[in-house]
């Protein structure tokens, strides 16, 4: 048994998802103050009477916190998810922050997806490029690694094609380049450390229990 004075320990992606993920646990009746104070300086934020911790982090450390134990919970985008490949339970969609990874680039370079042409394909999502064109497209790529605005890649020659995360596709349109294929659709996801949901498995359960009953309103 665990013991009663247990925190639950919630690791969220800092940012926008974070807010949403605020909004959307006080409607469930969690809240927690101290994090809305815009001055603040600390790292956890404490929710005592429900025996709740809070901490903020960058999105891709996120699963690694949940993987670890250090957090038993986390909130964070599914890319993520995919790119850091960790060992964590994805429990329930939380149907914000969405959109779609996909392939981009100009229009000429649809044939080259068509006819399997070895192309490269820059990205800041190696893994989830690596898996679509090896795995689902059973097409042979080089995968380019890049941290900044992947849209240069194709536009300056580094790339014939990228693969990124599309919003509105504005920012595409506005370099001359086109959603090819899609990927996967996204959007904010929970995760689960793998012991945790054992342990604690009462108050996680009536957690996502909770969080379906709104998310259906």
């Amino acid at each position: 048994m665990m013991r009663e004075d247990r925190y639950l320990t919630f690791a969220l992606g800092k940012g926008r998802l974070a807010k949403q993920t605020l909004e959307l646990f006080e409607r469930i009746g969690i809240t927690c103050e101290e994090m809305k104070d815009k001055d603040t300086r600390k790292l956890i934020f404490v929710n005592e009477d429900l025996k709740l911790k809070f901490f903020l982090a960058k999105g891709p450390d996120v699963p690694t916190y949940v993987e670890y134990g250090a957090a038993d919970i986390g909130i964070v985008g599914k890319d993520t998810i995919l790119e850091e490949g960790r060992n964590i339970y994805e429990v329930l969609d939380l149907g914000f922050g969405k959109c779609r990874m996909c392939v981009c680039g100009p229009r000429s370079a649809k044939d080259l997806l068509l006819h399997h042409e070895l192309i490269r394909v820059a990205t800041k999502y190696p893994r989830i490029a690596k898996d679509y064109f090896y795995n689902k497209k059973h097409q042979t790529v080089e995968i380019i690694k890049l941290n900044g605005s992947i849209e240069l890649a194709p536009i300056v020659g580094l790339s014939e094609v990228i693969v990124d995360i599309v919003e509105t596709g504005s920012t595409l349109r506005e370099n001359g380049l086109d959603v090819l294929e899609e990927v996967c659709p996204l959007s904010a996801r929970m995760v689960i450390n793998q012991v945790s949901i054992k342990m604690e498995n009462e108050r996680i359960t009536k957690l996502i229990t909770d969080l379906k009953s709104v998310l259906a309103q």
